[in-house]
Formats: C-alpha cells, sequence, structure tokens
C-alpha cells in the first residue's frame, strides 16, 4: 500500500514536473501575444491623439471669472465638470429668437457679436435656461457708441462723500461720472462667458457652425452638430465673508488646507525726490507734496485690462514728471519733499491709496498724514478738448478757511505753470465735487489742500472705462506703416508729446509748490521717454527699453500684451515695470560690483536705509550678444496694497475694500461634433451589449483554459 501510495504520490510529482518544464509553445502563441502587447502600448500612447481628433481647444480665450465683496458675488461661472451646449452664432438680436425660443436642441452656447455684448442681451440671456454659455468676439473697430461695464458711479460709498460729509454729492448726485457705465462687470452669471482673443479661433467656430449647425430649409439641422464646451468652475461662493471663513477653517482645522478665494492685493510704488530712511519717521516738521495716479485698470474678463486711458496715460504722464524734477540741478535744496506714488487695486474701492492712509495712520510708514503740504492727482488725461487740462477740489474741505488758502494757491501755481505750454487749465468749478480719485481716501482722514487733474470737467472723455476697448487707439497713438519693433519703440506719437507737455506743466509746478525759485524753463518733460512708456505698457512689454532696465531674475514678466489687472498673486508685471521704470528715469547708476549691489548692506557708504539698489540687466552689447549689466541706487521702495479689512479680518467692512477672487481649478474651452441624443444611446446600449458578451466570454474562456490551452504532453515523457 505504502509502495502504491509511492508511486501514486510520484506520478504526480513527475507529471507536475513534465508541466513546469513542457516543451516550448509554439510560435503563433509568441506572436500572439506580441501583437496583443504591442496593441496595447499603441492605444496606450495615442490616448492623446484620439482626443485631439475629436475636440478643436480654443487656446486664445480669456474668461469672466468670480469677484466677492462683503455683500455678494459677481462674474460668472461653469458647472463643476464644464457646459456644453450647441453653438449658434449671433451677429445680429434677430438671431436670439433661435436661441429663446424656436431652435430645437437647446441649450445653446452663443458665439455673440461684440457690438451686442450690452446690458440689455445679456440680461435676457440670464432669465433663461436655454443658454449655457457665451463666446463673445471682439468688436472691430470698437463700439462707436461706447462701451463701460464699470458702474455710474465708480466705487460709490467708498470715497469721501457720504450722509456725513457732503451729502449732496453723495453716490454721484450731483455728477454722472460714467455715464456709459453699464455695471456689466458687477452682475452674477451661473453659466461661463469666455473672450475670443483670436479671430482666427473665431473664424474656425463660425465655419463649424455654417457647415453644420445652419437651418436647412426653415427646420432644423441635422447631426452631427457643432458644440463648445467651457470649464470655469469657481470654488467661492456667496461672498468674501463666507469665502474667508471657509478658508480660514480649513487653514485651522485642515493638515491640507483648501483655500477657496483670496484677496486681491499687490503693492504701491513710491519714491521721493530727496532721499528718506524707509525704516525709520520722517521728522513732524518736514511737509511732503503727494503726487498720485493709479496703475490698475478691469474689464469684464479676467486679466483683459489695457487701460489705456483710465491708467496708463495718467502714470505715464506721473513718470515722465519724476524724471523732469529729477533731473533739476537744485532739487536738494528745496524746502519740501515730493512723494511719486503709484496706486494699486484703486479700480476696487481703493485698495492701495487706502492701506496706505491706514499705514500713516497707524505709523507703520515712514510719512504720517500731518507730514502731507497737499496732494495733486494725475487721473485720465490723454482725451483733452482743446487742450484743456480740468482742476478738481473739494467743495467741503474749502469751507475750511485755511486749506482754501492752500488750494487757492495751489490752483494758482498750476494754472502759471501752464504759460507758455500747450496746456490750458481751468477750475471745474467750486461747487463740483471730486471725481473718483485716491485723494478722496486722504481726505476721509484728513482735511488735505488738493487737486485732481483730468481731461473731463465732468462726465469721463472716456467712452470705454475700465472695458476691453480701452486699448492705444482710444488715446489715438498711431504709427506709420511699416515700421520695426525698435522703430515703433523710438516713433514719437503725437499722443506722447501731448502727455509730454502735460507732465512738463505738472513737474513745473512741483518744482514751485515745493519751494524752488529758479526759472522753472528749463524743465521739460522728454517726449521719446514717454513714447517708449506708452509703447511698454500698451503696446508690447517685452521690448529692448525694459529687457535693459530690469533684473535678470524677472525678465519672465515681460510678456507681449500688457495687462494692468491687480489680481491676487504680486507683484503683478505693471508692478514690477512702474517699480523699475521709475528707478532707470530717478534712480543713479553707480559704480558697484554685482556683489555689492546684491548686499549694499556690506559697504559702509551704502546709506541703505535710503535708498535701494538694483542689478539690471542692461543693454546689449553691440559686438556680442551678451548684455553689460550695472547697479542703480534710487528712492524707489514697495508698500503693501493690501485692503486693511484682511489685515483686521474685517471680512464684512463697509470702511474698507473687500475684494476677493475666487481660485478655481481649470479654465478652457473647446469646440467637437455632437451626436443624436438616440444615435447616443444606441451606442451605449451596443457597448453595454458588447461589453456584457465580452465578459461571458472571458468567463467561459477562462472556465475551460485546461482544455482549450493544453498542450499534447511529450510521448518521451514517461511517470514512474
Amino acid at each position: 500500500m505504502a509502495a502504491a501510495a509511492g508511486r501514486a504520490w510520484g506520478g504526480r510529482g513527475m507529471e507536475a514536473a513534465a508541466g513546469g518544464c513542457r516543451a516550448p509553445l509554439p510560435a503563433w502563441w509568441g506572436l500572439l501575444r506580441g501583437l496583443l502587447l504591442a496593441v496595447l502600448a499603441v492605444g496606450s500612447c495615442q490616448g492623446n491623439s484620439v482626443e485631439r481628433k475629436i475636440y478643436i481647444p480654443l487656446n486664445k480665450t480669456a474668461p469672466c471669472v468670480r469677484l466677492l465683496n462683503a455683500t455678494h458675488q459677481i462674474g460668472c461661472q461653469s458647472s463643476i465638470s464644464g457646459d456644453t451646449g450647441v453653438i449658434h452664432v449671433v451677429e445680429k438680436e434677430e438671431d436670439l429668437n433661435w436661441v429663446l425660443a424656436d431652435g430645437p436642441h437647446p441649450p445653446y452656447m452663443i458665439l455673440l457679436d461684440g457690438n451686442l455684448f450690452n446690458r440689455r442681451v445679456m440680461l435676457q440671456l440670464k432669465g433663461t435656461s436655454r443658454v449655457s454659455g457665451l463666446a463673445v468676439a471682439i468688436a472691430k473697430p470698437s463700439p462707436p457708441q461706447g462701451f463701460s461695464p464699470g458702474l455710474k458711479c465708480p466705487n460709490d460709498g467708498f470715497g469721501v462723500y457720504s450722509k456725513d460729509y457732503g451729502p449732496q454729492f453723495a453716490h454721484c448726485n450731483k455728477t454722472v461720472w460714467n455715464p456709459v457705465g453699464s455695471g456689466l462687470s458687477y452682475e452674477d452669471f451661473d453659466f461661463p462667458i469666455f473672450l475670443l482673443e483670436d479671430a482666427n479661433e473665431t473664424q474656425v467656430i463660425k465655419q463649424c457652425y455654417q457647415d453644420h449647425n445652419v437651418p436647412r430649409d426653415g427646420s432644423g439641422p441635422e447631426y452631427p452638430l457643432c458644440a463648445m464646451q467651457l470649464f470655469s468652475h469657481m470654488h467661492a461662493v456667496t461672498s468674501t465673508v463666507t469665502c474667508m471663513r471657509r478658508s480660514s477653517l480649513q487653514s485651522t482645522f485642515s493638515i491640507n488646507p483648501e483655500v477657496v478665494c483670496d484677496p486681491l492685493l499687490d503693492y504701491n510704488v513710491w519714491s521721493t525726490l530727496q532721499p528718506i530712511n524707509s525704516s525709520g519717521k520722517v521728522d513732524p516738521e518736514k511737509e511732503v507734496i503727494i503726487v498720485a495716479t493709479r496703475i490698475d485698470s478691469h474689464s469684464f474678463f479676467w486679466n483683459i485690462a489695457p487701460g489705456a486711458e483710465s491708467a496708463v496715460s495718467s502714470f505715464v504722464t506721473h513718470l515722465a514728471a519724476a524724471e523732469a524734477l529729477h533731473k533739476v540741478s537744485d532739487v536738494h535744496l528745496l524746502q519740501r519733499n515730493i512723494m511719486f506714488t503709484f496706486f494699486q487695486g484703486e479700480t476696487f474701492d481703493y485698495i492701495g491709496s487706502s492701506r496706505m492712509v491706514y499705514d500713516m495712520e497707524k505709523d507703520k510708514f515712514p510719512l504720517r498724514l500731518d507730514n502731507i503740504h497737499s496732494f495733486v492727482e494725475l487721473n485720465q488725461v490723454a482725451l483733452r478738448n482743446d487742450s484743456i487740462l480740468w482742476m478738481h477740489t473739494d467743495p467741503v474741505s474749502r469751507m475750511n478757511e485755511s486749506v482754501e488758502v492752500q488750494v487757492r494757491n495751489l490752483l494758482d501755481i498750476l494754472s502759471n505753470s501752464s504759460m507758455g505750454a500747450n496746456v490750458t487749465l481751468q477750475e471745474a468749478g467750486y461747487s463740483q465735487p471730486l471725481p473718483p480719485s485716491s485723494f478722496q481716501r486722504f481726505l476721509r482722514a484728513r482735511h488735505i489742500p488738493g487737486v485732481v487733474l483730468t481731461d473731463h470737467r465732468t462726465a469721463f472723455q472716456n467712452r470705454y472705462y475700465q472695458s476691453m476697448y480701452d486699448t492705444p487707439e482710444n488715446i489715438r497713438m498711431q504709427y506709420p506703416e511699416g515700421l520695426s519693433p525698435e522703430e515703433t519703440l523710438e516713433y514719437v506719437t503725437d499722443t506722447a508729446k501731448s502727455l509730454a507737455e502735460v507732465a512738463t506743466v505738472v513737474a513745473r509746478a512741483l518744482y514751485q509748490l515745493a519751494g524752488g525759485a529758479n526759472n522753472t524753463s528749463a524743465i521739460q518733460a522728454d517726449p521719446k521717454t514717454v513714447s517708449r512708456m506708452l509703447y511698454g505698457f500698451l503696446i508690447k512689454m517685452n521690448n529692448s527699453w525694459f529687457q535693459s532696465i530690469i533684473k535678470p531674475d524677472i525678465k519672465g514678466i515681460l510678456g507681449d500684451v500688457p495687462q494692468h489687472y491687480v489680481a491676487v498673486s504680486s507683484p503683478v508685471n505693471t508692478t514690477y515695470l512702474v517699480q523699475y521704470v521709475l528707478a532707470n528715469l530717478t534712480g543713479t547708476v553707480v559704480n558697484l560690483t554685482k556683489e555689492e549691489c546684491l548686499n549694499p548692506e556690506k559697504i559702509p557708504s551704502s546709506e541703505k536705509e535710503m535708498y535701494e539698489y538694483a542689478w539690471v540687466q542692461g543693454s546689449l552689447d553691440p559686438n556680442s550678444t551678451s548684455r553689460v549689466p550695472y547697479c542703480v541706487r534710487s528712492t524707489v521702495h514697495l508698500s503693501k496694497a493690501l485692503s486693511p479689512a484682511f489685515e483686521l479680518r474685517q471680512w464684512g467692512s463697509t470702511e474698507y475694500s473687500t475684494w476677493t477672487e475666487s481660485r478655481w481649478k481649470e479654465i478652457r474651452a473647446r469646440i467637437f461634433l455632437v451626436a443624436s441624443k438616440e444615435l447616443e444611446i444606441i451606442t451605449l446600449v451596443v457597448g453595454v451589449a458588447i461589453l456584457i458578451f465580452s465578459l461571458l466570454a472571458t468567463y467561459f474562456i477562462n472556465a475551460k483554459a485546461d482544455v482549450l490551452f493544453s498542450l499534447p504532453r511529450d510521448p518521451g515523457a514517461v511517470a514512474y
């Protein structure tokens, strides 16, 4: 029995051994396995290729995103998985009937002509479930009637006028500054809206629509239809109070906190004519004249903010005036200092100026409010009629006799400085309130003599305020045909000459205000410098001049088309460039090595508290492709432009700006052909049937694998 059992065990063992050492598989089996592996590899590698054959991505787009303040949300968003709809081109208002009532294939994605992008049309689309999204084509030329999605009364409620201070001027009761303003940017849309920046992509969409979606013989088009999908899901909802509380709770209790919104923030840029200790305090007896302007703009679409008239014209003029003053030989002897200030975030309820006032009040800034002798602000100066520049003052503070005397002196000096120049300064009128301006935030804190210079007496001359059409063409910048980029950079336009004249008048007036006694005729702004700045800030940032004046480690900020939105990451491109342009125009080239320039505290005579040092790229060496870097010493500094509401955690504040920007996961747009619902159901059913059949086949093949795939035993193998 034992022997029999041993033989039986031995037989199974030999059989197992024989199975483990079977004869080689036939050649066709290896070939089949190789083919299967090759197919799988090709499939995995070509997955993206299949997607490219189905979808056409739209790469040059700008979304409308969600912004929030203390009380509500504005902007747009898609569903979490994106919104899809059949494309319908709307080029005249009659085309809307198909979308709103007649079309048999809702929801629709509308390709809207830019001339129809207005409040009346948008509110029609907002009130229907037949629209899943919108793509807006830029109107060329700009809409002749004007287009401003901003408010009729910009920054209402955050300036100086209120029920307690000049109530007759509050809420633009006396003057509607932006009559073209539709308030479209401050509406909340529950579907995505994208701007199409590339005319070629717009034409691709129209061609797809023509090929597939145009109604034939009065009936609806047949499938397949051209569709669009837009992704712009926003994480934040309701208000800044809600989103900041959620972010705060996440940061407190979560290991991996998910922030849903961020405050709009950046940095103000400032410098002084005479150096001051930036980490100390200015002597209480020292008087300082503040010259100010804003450097940010906005439009309906995210990061599309050319701001030619609303921001660039004034800060370029400001920079040119600063350069002209620094060239005067006796500026170090002036009785009063001059501070050149460039505020960020002013579009959103005066973020930059309110923060500087707050810092001055809390002794967190070298100056105190008591140091301010007077205030001069440049605010939209490019569209002058008959070369007239209007001087606006505050009628309420002028009721104070001492303020009135100082304001009168300021106006007289400005008027006298325009003598002999192609600029005429006129008073806007004693009963006229201040236009929306940074100066209003300073007046809220203290009665300061001041003036705001503009090209408009009442309503804005700018018909494209806070819009995508506030472009170089809006301020009449024109260049001859056929110029190279370098020639365009150096070409002095009529606009540049006009702004240089304004800068000259401002510089001469500031010199006299500061106590200068010499003749001012030699003080002259340079039109060539103004031309370079206009080209760089409005047409092409990545130019040879900007390349030469910035640090090597930030050369990546030089994009092609400049935009001046404040954003949530800082400093933004505009802030950096204003900082380095100001340093270039007002600073001094010093003979220091790179190591010394980057570490000036190691040099005994560097006066680090008084100056900032920057090692910049320099111009290209004419004899090689390398640059000639150098060190610039200047009085240019940055200070925070973050609303005090976020420092104080008062997210529901009515005193300070509370604007935040929602976070998002992805922003993208694409078009593709979509099949009918019936075909999609049939495809799904067939696919499920094939899947079930495959599973059954796999099960039975696996169950019978020992029969189907067993190989005949080697006849030479013998079991003992």
